[in-house]
């Protein structure tokens, strides 16, 4: 039989997303005042303007609004039941016959949505927010820096190509991949070292790339040969979506861009932990949300029915960072001892949800 929304769930879930909504407006105001003082530090440094500070922050706020909503969603959802629990509201409806399943759905329900909201943000405008901030931020010469790199690793076949420094750069209309201090590994099959290039400039475009000022080493069985070329093009298979595997920070990259940079690292036995880590994390997220919320609602029946705001702040507060720290040392783990990166999202919410079912018995009984 499907459930359908009555009075009293429309009533629960209003009190809840409203409380949700407020937590997660003081945090995220919060959060960009404070990101705002740090931009404005670099106010009139090169080309860099107070317009350029207030956008780059309205910029970020995709990105600090999905961050932020799990830890709003838990605080306000205990917020709200507290409320409803307090007036004594929570009691009313267990004496009209609602199970507590039943009011936990008026609370999964309406924070369900908003959840697929921030997902949808998570994948789309947040990841290009921080792009634009990025090149916001780099505003000073004719050719704008879009993002700043370094140390950057890349592979391809026998190749390896170890760079100090890199820039994305965007103007009239072109956008390319500078890269300095770049040095060229080629091995032959065997493994053993064929060539050193030491390059000074690598470029690139559309049409390929340049390289600039380059050294050449190579060696052979009985001699060691060194050449100089000013410029030469080269032809190699890294094209501009494997380098962005390299260059472009995991989080800033759309789940079909991690799986993409995730198979191209392993298909050239590189490390891939860190896009692994993000792209399950974004997975997880509406499971991590919901298992927060569900795991706090047990304490609306009992804890919340005596004190204040600030004990159910508290309360949320706490669950939040157990949370969290529990994830992140399972995220840890994972990345030392190379365990399945979905095993380590979903112990913490799997711990939480236990502890809600097992609230919800010992309360019931």
């Amino acid at each position: 039989m499907m459930l359908r929304p009555k009075l009293h769930d429309h009533y629960i879930a209003r009190t809840v997303i409203l409380t949700v909504l407020a937590a997660w407006g003081v945090l995220l105001g919060l959060d960009v005042v404070l990101a705002f003082a740090d931009e404005f530090g670099d106010v009139g440094k090169g080309g860099y303007t107070l317009n350029h500070a207030i956008a780059a922050t309205c910029l970020t706020i995709p990105w600090r609004a999905y961050n932020l909503f799990p830890t709003s969603a838990v605080i306000g959802s205990l917020m709200g039941l507290g409320q409803l629990a307090a007036s004594s509201e929570l009691t009313a409806l267990r004496a009209l016959g609602l199970s507590r399943r039943r009011l936990s759905l008026s609370v999964a329900i309406p924070l369900s949505l908003l959840t697929v909201l921030m997902v949808a943000n998570g994948e789309a405008l947040a990841p290009w927010g921080e792009q634009r901030a990025q090149a916001l931020k780099s505003a000073r010469n004719t050719d704008m820096v879009v993002a700043e790199y370094s140390g950057l690793w890349a592979r391809e076949g026998d190749m390896f190509l170890n760079a100090r420094s890199g820039e994305q750069k965007a103007g009239n209309g072109d956008q390319w991949l500078e890269l300095r201090g770049v040095r060229l590994f080629q091995f032959d099959r065997d493994g053993r070292l064929q060539s050193i290039a030491n390059v000074g400039l690598a470029e690139h475009r559309p049409g390929g790339w340049i390289l600039r000022d380059v050294e050449r080493t190579t060696f052979s069985a009985k001699s060691v040969r060194r050449n100089k070329v000013a410029v030469e093009r080269w032809d190699s298979k890294l094209d501009e979506a494997a380098l962005a595997a390299n260059v472009t920070k995991p989080r800033n990259m759309g789940s079909g861009e991690l799986r993409d940079s995730i198979d191209y690292r392993k298909r050239n036995r590189l490390e891939a932990g860190d896009f692994e880590e993000i792209y399950w994390g974004r997975w997880f997220y509406p499971l991590n949300v919901l298992a927060l919320c569900l795991a706090a609602i047990p304490f609306a029946f009992g804890t919340l029915r005596s004190g204040g705001y600030g004990k159910r702040l508290f309360l949320g507060i706490v669950f939040a960072l157990g949370f969290y720290t529990m994830q992140r040392m399972a995220t840890e783990l994972a990345g030392i001892y190379r365990f399945d990166y979905r095993i380590a999202f979903a112990l913490p919410p799997a711990i939480m949800l236990a502890v809600s079912m097992w609230l919800f018995k010992r309360k019931s009984g």
